[in-house]
C-alpha cells in the first residue's frame, strides 16, 4: 500500500512540478495530528495546556524506490496519452526524466532487495518505449498527421510487449 501511494504522490507532485519528490517530503505529509476528543466546548481553556496527539507513518526506503519505479509506467502512459493529444513536447521531457531514474536505479542494481531487480526490468521496459516514441516522433513526425501519432505508438508498444512476452 505504501509503494501505491508513493507512486501516486509522486505522480502528482512531477504533474505539478516536473521532478521527482523526496521521500523526506513524502514522509512530512504523513505526519498527523488530532486533539483530544473527550473534551467539551465548556473547557475549552484547558485545551491549550494540553498537546494535541500525533501520529506519523514513515515510508523507508526500499518503498519509496518500490514506489518510484512504479511510477515510471504511469510516466509511460503519460506520454503515449501525450502524443495522442498531440502534445510532442512532453514525451521528450518524460525521456530524459526517465533515463535519470533509470541510471539511479542501475546504481542500486543487484544489491538491493529482489524487488528492485524485478521492478527495474519493468522500469526499462516503460523507458524503451518512451524513447521508441521520441525516435518515431523526431524520424517519422512530419510524415505522420497528429491525430494519427497515437494509433502509431499503441500498435508499437504492442509489438514490444509481443516481444518481450508480455500479455
Amino acid at each position: 500500500g505504501l509503494q501505491e501511494y508513493v507512486e501516486a504522490v509522486s505522480f502528482q507532485y512531477f504533474i505539478k512540478t516536473r521532478s521527482l519528490i523526496s521521500v523526506e517530503e513524502i514522509n512530512k505529509q504523513l505526519v498527523f495530528t488530532a486533539e483530544d476528543r473527550g473534551e467539551t466546548a465548556n473547557t475549552t481553556s484547558n485545551s491549550h495546556e494540553k498537546p494535541a496527539g500525533t501520529w506519523s507513518l514513515k515510508v523507508t526506503p526500499v518503498d519509496y524506490l518500490l514506489g518510484v519505479a512504479d511510477l515510471t509506467g504511469e510516466l509511460m502512459r503519460l506520454c503515449i496519452s501525450s502524443v495522442g493529444n498531440g502534445d510532442i513536447d512532453t514525451p521528450f521531457e518524460l525521456s530524459q526524466f526517465l533515463r535519470q531514474i533509470y541510471d539511479g536505479f542501475t546504481f542500486i542494481g543487484n544489491t538491493g532487495p529482489y524487488e528492485v531487480s524485478k521492478k527495474l526490468y519493468t522500469l526499462k521496459q516503460s523507458l524503451a518505449k518512451v524513447e521508441n516514441a521520441c525516435y518515431t516522433l523526431k524520424v517519422r513526425g512530419s510524415e505522420i498527421p497528429k491525430h494519427m501519432l497515437a494509433d502509431v505508438f499503441s500498435s508499437k508498444t504492442e509489438m514490444i510487449d509481443q516481444e518481450e512476452g508480455l500479455p
